[in-house]
This record gives C-alpha cells, structure tokens and sequence, in this order.
C-alpha cells in the first residue's frame, strides 16, 4: 500500500488497477411451507452463478428488469445478504470468508445509496446526525466542532448549504434528500459506492443534477460505482461498461459503446428497442420489439436458456443448452447460441 493510501488520501487510483472480483455468484432465497413445521419446498434462485469485476475509479452498470437479480447483487457485494456460494474479493480480500470485526473494518470503504430517498433517512434525526452517524459508528473525528465542521464540508461537496444541518429529512425535496444520501455515503471516504436505482424515484428534471453530481465526485474522488438501474438512458450516461441481467442471470457485458451501439443479445436489443432517440425523423421509422409471455418464476426458471421463452429466435438447442457468457465474435461475452450484432438505431 502506497503512503498516499495508507494516510486515507483520495487522490486517483490507476485506471486499470482492479478493485472488485466477483466470481459465480449466487444467492438462493429458500420458499417454505406454511404450517408449524415449515419445510424447505423451493428456492427462489435471484442471481445464479454470475462473474464480473470492477475497476478503480470505474462505473459498471447493471441494468435488466426488476426482479432479475440486480439489488441482490449489490446487497451480496455489501455482505447485507450473505451468498450462497461464490467469491466476492474486494482488493484481493475475500469478503465472504471475513469475520464480524473483519468486515466492519471493510465496510468504512464499501458504501451504498439507496432507492428511496423517502425511506433511507431518519425521520427523526437532524440532517447533521444523518450525515456524521458513520463517525460516531466508527469512532472518527472527535464530538463537537471537529465533527461539525467535517458535516459541513460533506454538505458542501453534495451542493447543499452547511446551515442544513439542523434541518430533517421532511423540510428536503427527493432530489435534496438523495444528495444527503449521498453526502452519508461519503463520509468514510469509500473507494466503492453501490448505487440501488439512485434517480429513479426522483422526477426526470431532478435526475440529472444528481447524476452529474456523481459524475463529478468520481472524477474527483477517483470512487468506483456500481450503479444499479432499469433506466437504459441514465446507465449510458454515467457508465464505463454495462452487464445486462435477466432472471439471475449475466445476458451480456461490455463497454457502453459494445451494448449501446452493438448489442448482440435479443434480450438486451429488447430492452435498447424502447429506449427513444432524440430524432423524430428516426424515431417515426423504429418498431418496438415487444416481448410476449411473462418472466418466468425465479423458482423454476426454464431449461437451458432462461429467455427462450420470451426470444423470437429460440430453437431448440436453446431448451437443452445454457449458452455460455462468452466472445462469439462480437468482441465482448455474450450469453446467446445467436447472437448478432445490431446498433440502436437499427433495432426494430
């Protein structure tokens, strides 16, 4: 560890330097009976055997539809839900094999902003206690001025006012809740930030204040996000690269140009298909594909490919074999027996 680490200094990581290995992840829910003896009859399989990694000071989006395993991801990355098996190594250190004392150590530089400004904060706690709570969690700065002066300068960062500190979380908009959200994260000086759907419960005028705000801070910070939406508008502009998840599983992953201007899973031009241009001209000409039948139960997914169900081009390899997340041409892993290269304006 460089002397600059050590001190706690945020000065820029290398670009290439890898801080985040997750390897086969998954995570299991077992389903019970009802009754007194409540047996284990089921599982619901939210991510199944999943493989990314993150770079210092680098975004990764994860987008798909909701259910598909993406706020279970982040929760198991935080250690909030333990994995049912798999590998989840932040800066060569195995979070999953990590004790209590351990982990609370790791934790001052795994931070998380969730989805409900509305919800995440203490309605009860002044803005000022909301925002240097992880101090006094982890004994830093001192009581009184020191602390006060540190809440300041984190409200500041965020774009809000230091006088804000004696407000609570009722006297805020959604936008100006979430920026305390986010100033809380903060507080640590985390190297990684796990963003739950940050914007999408903030209307559309508010969403790129906060977006850009986050741009910002990690140019500044040299912080690393793994930013977590169903918005493919928001994930192409804040994102580095992107992974495309559908019922648990890793469909597509690549740079935001490989997914934006060359998606190559049905899946992933499915989702592209509704995303609209600014162009009307373009706009006029473009047909939606819209997918028939609904996502399978994540209980008892399909056989070989779980989108088969929903793919116009299924056959019926697609039943007997789970494709493999991997190059077949396209120059990023795609999970499609065919896949096909398509841009955005040439979907539908």
């Amino acid at each position: 560890m460089t002397a600059a680490a050590a001190s706690g200094s945020r000065t820029q990581a290398q670009p290439t330097a890898r801080l985040l290995e997750v390897e086969h992840l998954i995570k299991h829910f077992p389903v019970r009976s009802s009754g007194v003896i409540r047996r284990k009859v089921g599982e619901v399989q939210a991510v199944t055997d999943i493989s990314f990694t993150l770079d210092r000071s680098e975004t990764l989006g994860v987008v798909g539809e909701s259910g598909c395993g993406k706020s279970t991801t982040g929760r198991a990355v935080l250690q909030l839900q333990p994995a049912t098996s798999g590998s989840i190594r932040f800066e060569g250190r195995e979070l999953t094999e990590l004790g209590r004392r351990d982990l609370r150590r790791v934790r001052r530089e795994l931070q998380a902003v969730f989805q409900d400004p509305y919800a995440s904060l203490n309605p009860r706690m002044p803005v000022g206690d909301i925002v240097g709570e992880p101090f006094a969690i982890h004994d830093l700065y001192a009581r009184g001025k020191e602390r006060r002066d540190r809440v300041a300068e984190l409200l500041r960062t965020v774009g809000l006012s230091s006088e804000h500190s004696n407000r609570y979380p009722h006297e805020f908009s959604g936008g100006q809740r979430q920026r305390i959200g986010i100033a809380r994260a903060l507080a640590l000086e985390p190297k990684l930030i796990v963003l739950d759907e940050p914007v999408s419960a903030l209307d559309v005028s508010i969403q790129a204040g906060v977006v850009n705000l986050l741009q910002e801070l990690q140019e500044r910070l040299g912080i690393a996000y793994l930013f977590i939406a169903h918005d493919l508008s928001v994930v192409r502009h804040i994102s580095h690269r992107v992974a495309v998840m559908y019922l648990g599983k890793i469909v597509e992953v690549g740079s935001r140009h490989d997914i934006y201007d060359r998606a190559s899973h049905p899946y992933t031009q499915a989702l592209l298909s509704a995303v609209p241009i600014p162009d009307p001209k373009l706009e006029r000409k473009r047909k939606r594909i819209v997918l028939t039948g609904d996502v399978p139960s994540p209980v008892n997914p399909p056989s070989g490919c779980r989108f088969r169900t929903r793919c116009w081009k299924a056959q019926d390899i697609c039943a007997s074999e789970e494709p493999e997340l991997k190059d077949r041409g396209q120059g990023h892993p795609v999970a499609c027996h065919f896949a096909e290269e398509r841009s955005l304006l040439e979907i539908g």
